[in-house]
């Protein structure tokens, strides 16, 4: 799910800032040229861990600035399809539950929850299973496996789950209830 990522990049380094410390600055133009945005083979970048700048840049004839080699570490989040991961429910709607994952919410589809037939209850905000009479709100802790991830440009990621398999659902006292 979160991956240590090694990269090597060019940072350009406006003149403005020439004589101050060129690792804080580099670090500065890298976050926010990667910190936030979404990579179809990284996923959400979501930090920079550690960067090395070769002190000697390169200087672009009509551009004052200086441009140096960095190899960096990110630290990203994409979710492999087929994980077992744990999430909070943040949001209960007709069609599904929303879990917060880290990051980024997945979706359970309503036919997905459990395998009974689920009953949206609006002015309760809940879930309910029809037979089981399990019922799930805002804040349950859940379980759930990762049945697709897709990334689309510019800044959306969208996660897939089910819980309708065995060690998977609502957890509750540390045991899933099925």
């Amino acid at each position: 799910m979160f991956r240590l990522v090694k990269a090597v990049d060019i940072v350009r380094i406006p003149p403005t800032q020439f004589g101050e410390d060129l690792v804080k600055v580099a670090n500065e133009v890298l976050t926010e040229k990667y910190v936030g945005s979404l990579h179809p083979d990284l996923g959400l970048i979501l930090a920079i861990t550690n960067i090395n700048v070769e002190p000697e840049g390169t200087i672009i004839p009509g551009d004052g600035a200086t441009y140096h080699r960095a190899e960096i570490e990110l630290i990203s989040f994409y979710p492999a399809v087929n994980e077992v991961v744990e999430g909070v429910v943040v949001d209960v709607k007709r069609i599904g539950l929303f879990v917060n994952i880290g990051p980024v919410d997945a979706l359970v589809h309503v036919s997905q929850v459990a395998d009974d037939r689920m009953v949206y209850h609006e002015e309760l905000g809940i879930l309910e299973g029809e037979e089981t009479k399990i019922r799930f709100s805002k804040g349950d802790v859940v379980r759930g496996r990762v049945t697709a991830v897709s990334i689309a440009r510019p800044s959306t990621i969208r996660i897939a789950m089910t819980m309708r398999q065995a060690g998977l659902g609502k957890i509750s006292s540390g045991v899933s209830s099925e």
